[in-house]
Formats: structure tokens, sequence, C-alpha cells
């Protein structure tokens, strides 16, 4: 598949080709969906605790007698039953990480590119880099490729000091190394843009 590249001016200056292989790849539904789902567990910090009865304060004393009070027997107003007693079965600090083999992923970020090269929402732009750090020449540039009312992932070889600090006040825009580059980012974005030099890396990564 062949993709015009345009320059920081939306001006066409060439184009480049993308292997078939990533173009017309099958997109996986199912592999996305796993891979996704392992990306968002991982994020999990899994800090939620609740107590146990052994935990709660208080209750150390046997409410009342056992027998002959005519109310239910009770052995300690910690018990779950208990307005102020403990959990029973609660969460407690876990790591939600699981292993999701590297086939599924790369299978999955496979269909999510070339799901965005058939949508015709990945957009390949000439390297640029800005002169100091600069918000309104950031909203310039997507102004001029007509995605300032879009949410746009940019992937860039690496993460120039300049052009981030331009990026990072943009609440719809998110700056990604190619390196970092994974199939959550890419399907919260409505369009991605892609540095010319990142697309190497990219094949490379995604070559069966």
């Amino acid at each position: 598949m062949e993709i015009k590249v345009v320059n920081a001016a939306n001006q066409e200056v060439g184009t480049v080709t993308i292997k078939d292989e990533i173009a017309n790849a099958p997109i996986k539904k199912h592999a996305v969906w796993e891979t996704v789902k392992w990306q968002l567990a991982k994020r999990r910090r899994g800090t939620h605790s609740t107590k146990t009865r052994g935990e709660v304060r208080g209750g150390g004393k046997k409410p009342w007698p056992q027998k002959h009070t005519g109310r239910a027997r009770q052995g300690s107003i910690r018990a779950p039953q208990w307005v102020g007693g403990g959990v029973v079965h609660g969460p407690k600090p876990r790591d939600y990480y699981y292993p999701l083999p590297k086939k599924v992923r790369k299978v999955a970020l496979r269909s999510v590119v070339a799901g965005r090269l058939q949508e015709g929402n990945l957009i390949v732009v000439e390297d640029f880099t800005f002169e100091k750090p600069k918000t309104k020449q950031a909203i310039e540039f997507l102004k001029t490729l007509g995605l300032e009312n879009e949410k746009v992932l940019i992937v860039v070889p690496e993460l120039e000091e300049n052009t981030y600090k331009s990026f990072r006040n943009l609440p719809n825009v998110k700056l990604l190394e190619i390196e970092g580059l994974n199939v959550y980012d890419m399907l919260c974005y409505d369009k991605c843009i892609f540095f010319k030099s990142t697309l190497p890396k990219l094949e490379e990564r995604l070559s069966l």
C-alpha cells in the first residue's frame, strides 16, 4: 500500500510504501480484545483492601450469654453480620498482571494498524521539530491538517523536548515513542500521525 507523505504545512512531499502483509492484514477482533484487557489489567494498582473480622477494632468480648436471653446467639460484635463488623471475602491487595503471548500482542497491534490504514485514519508526516516549545505552533500544525477538533495520537521516533513540550498542554493530543506503540492508545484516538522515520521500526515490529 502506498501512502502519501505530507509536511507540517500539509503539502504532499512524496509517498511511502507499507508492506501488504501489514496494510492488508486480517483484523483479529478477539486478539485486540484480549490485548486491551491485558493492558488495562496491568495498569490496575490493586491497592484495594477491606478488613476481616480479625482486623476490625473491638469485639473481644461475647456480647451476651449464649443461652436464656431470648436473643440469637452471638460471639462477637465484629462478626460480618454486625454493622461495623468485618467483611467476608472482600478485596485484598493483589497484582492483576497476567502473561499474554507475544504473538497475540503482535497480531492485535497489526490488526489495529491495518484497520487505521484501511479507514484512512493513519497519516504520515515528514519529521519536524520546533525551535522552542510553543503550544501555539502545535495548534497551528493540527489546524493545517484539519485535526484541531480530533483526538490525535502522534507517534515519534523519540520524545524530543521542544516537540513534547509544545503538545503536552493539548488535552486531545498524545505524543508516543514508536517503541511504546500499543493497541489501547491507537484505539483511544481518532487519528494517528506517524513521523516518516518511525515506519521502518513499525514494519520491523509487525512483520510476520
